[in-house]
């Protein structure tokens, strides 16, 4: 990838962010969680495009009704506004995030959230446009990984767990960095690009560890194209609803929970995304 291909990269996510952040802010905001009007609870949701937001919509168009609830779904394809606009009262909850890189940003930014149980599963996997298998990787070769501390520890773990290297001892494998390499046989480098960016950059590297989502976005295979992919069962990456602490008891948000583990719910994911790329986590 050359210099100028990378300021491109950038100030191409840079541009999304701004976006998002426009439109979360358009609307105005309320940090009073979603009410109640003539029957039915309104719940504004920030939520990654694929999958989140398809499952959302395909609750939106069978399941809210019945439930009383009326959604308000905003995707956003960059991981860090979803949470600044929950926090700011731009949204009544957000459906996107894992265990870990929630608790990475309430240590980080000051967060007071509160999580609902997981909802599902989105392996994350190594991709190549140049390679068909780990085994091709040459000395030297260079690998991205997401720049977020979650994404790039859970990123790092599949590289240890695929035999490519090995962490120093003690490290806890959910914030470990690349100055926490021990052995690293094929001296790999490792370049970290926002995580969206991966799979839309892949043919610049040897190979790129890209997170569920935007596997999906991207239109790869989990199955057929990984070199190497996260088992599901017993993952502790679970996607989960997420609210300000103050709401968790809000009867809204807890019958859109109900519906987000409803057996509907789980059919339509595992009938829509049977390649195995999203798995119910219940």
């Amino acid at each position: 990838m050359t210099p100028i291909n990378r300021r491109t990269l950038f100030a191409s996510g840079a541009g999304l962010a701004a976006l998002a952040l426009s439109a979360c802010g358009a609307g105005g905001s309320s940090a009073e969680g979603p009410a109640e009007k003539d029957g039915v609870t309104t719940i504004r949701i920030g939520a990654s495009p694929k999958p989140h937001a398809e499952i959302l919509q395909f609750i939106k168009d069978n399941l809210a009704k019945d439930a009383g609830l009326e959604l308000d779904i905003t995707p956003y394809t960059d991981y860090q506004i979803p949470n600044q606009a929950l926090n700011d009262g731009d949204l009544d909850a957000n459906y996107y995030q894992t265990p870990n890189f929630l608790a990475d940003q309430e240590k980080e930014k000051g967060y007071t959230f509160f999580a609902f149980k997981g909802v599902h599963i989105e392996p994350m996997g190594v991709y190549s446009e140049k390679i068909t298998s780990l085994d091709e990787l040459k000395d030297g070769d260079e690998i991205a990984i997401a720049n977020d501390p979650s994404n790039r520890a859970r990123g790092l773990g599949l590289l240890v767990d695929s035999g490519l290297i090995t962490l120093k001892s003690g490290v806890e494998p959910t914030a470990a960095t690349t100055n926490d390499i021990d052995q690293n046989a094929k001296n790999l480098t490792f370049t970290e690009v926002e995580a969206a960016q991966i799979p839309r950059s892949l043919g610049d590297f040897a190979a790129g560890v890209v997170n569920g989502n935007y596997a999906l976005e991207a239109g790869l295979n989990p199955k057929e194209q990984s070199l190497a992919l996260e088992p599901g069962e017993g993952s502790p990456y679970a996607n989960m609803m997420v609210c300000r602490e103050a709401d968790k008891d809000n009867a809204g948000l807890k019958k859109l929970e109900e519906l987000l583990h409803s057996a509907e719910t789980k059919k339509f994911i595992e009938d829509t995304y049977s390649d195995g790329s999203v798995i119910p986590a219940f």
